[in-house]
């Protein structure tokens, strides 16, 4: 397997929208793995590439006809080279956030992979497919607290973003209905409102509700855009969006639990992060 097929098979730009998800949780929980905490993005990351694999595994027929280009059916990955990359990347993501985070991220760790295969071979297409994709951010981030209540805002702000934008992109090959698209603006704003909730003794309480806005801003406005013109091009788009988004959204977070540092440091990323999806498709 090439590099160059390597990367598109895992959506390798994309990556840059996970490792928010675990920071956004350990900070609402105080850091409660400390210095180990690094560990934690690092196993959201390769449980994410996991899942690209896998999902491109198991939509290899779809593939065929619908994106012909994809490594699986263009012929430059084999199927099974897929699977084995998708179960040793699985196996590295549980390994390491047992490391980094001992017992209670394995236990998160351990039903958000069951959820990610599950997705993938099970619920993809089905009308749980918007809901387990929620949860699997959900628990990603849940995942950086050690399953501690003190990150179910933020899990809730992820999987909110997450459900809208999973539905709407659907619709990135044949297009959506206007009403899909409205409904992901919808998760999008009330996704921005609990990221900018105001809390107390925060160092910078300005800077919470400027990322949400940011956020909702860049994301609401492509999704608005396939609201009022949902065909494949534009719901594509508003998708690729919605996944950047993800930065500003955890940016958000960041702040609210009273790290505007980290923050700014995330959001930083989204530079990066258009550049490369410039480069490899992030859907």
């Amino acid at each position: 397997m090439k590099p160059g097929d390597l990367a598109e098979l895992v959506r390798l730009p994309a990556a840059l929208t996970v490792p928010g998800d675990t920071l956004a949780g350990a900070a609402a929980a105080g850091w409660p793995d400390g210095r180990r905490t690094w560990a934690l993005p690092i196993a959201s990351t390769l449980l994410y590439w996991a899942g690209m694999a896998l999902n491109d595994y198991a939509d290899r027929h779809v593939d065929a006809v619908e994106r012909p280009e994809r490594p699986i059916p263009s012929g430059r990955v084999r199927p099974r080279e897929a699977l084995a990359l998708a179960a040793a990347l699985t196996a590295s993501g549980v390994t390491v956030a047992a490391w980094g985070g001992g017992r209670p991220a394995l236990r998160v760790a351990l039903p958000l992979t069951g959820v990610i295969w599950c997705y993938d071979l099970v619920g993809r297409r089905g009308p749980l497919g918007p809901a387990l994709m929620a949860a699997a951010r959900g628990l990603d981030v849940l995942m950086g607290a050690g399953g501690r209540r003190a990150a179910v805002l933020p899990a809730l702000a992820v999987a909110t973003h997450t459900a809208g934008l999973t539905a709407l992109s659907r619709g990135e090959v044949h297009g959506a209905s206007p009403a899909t698209a409205r409904a992901a603006v919808a998760t999008t704003l009330t996704a921005a409102v609990l990221g900018g909730l105001p809390r107390r003794a925060s160092p910078r309480p300005v800077l919470a509700p400027a990322l949400a806005a940011l956020f909702a801003a860049s994301t609401g406005r492509a999704q608005a855009a396939a609201a009022r013109t949902p065909d494949a091009d534009t719901v594509r788009a508003a998708t690729g969006a919605g996944i950047r988004g993800m930065i500003p959204l955890q940016a958000s977070l960041l702040a609210r639990a009273g790290h505007p540092v980290a923050a700014v440091a995330l959001v930083a990323a989204v530079p990066a992060a258009r550049r490369g999806f410039r480069a490899v498709s992030p859907t």
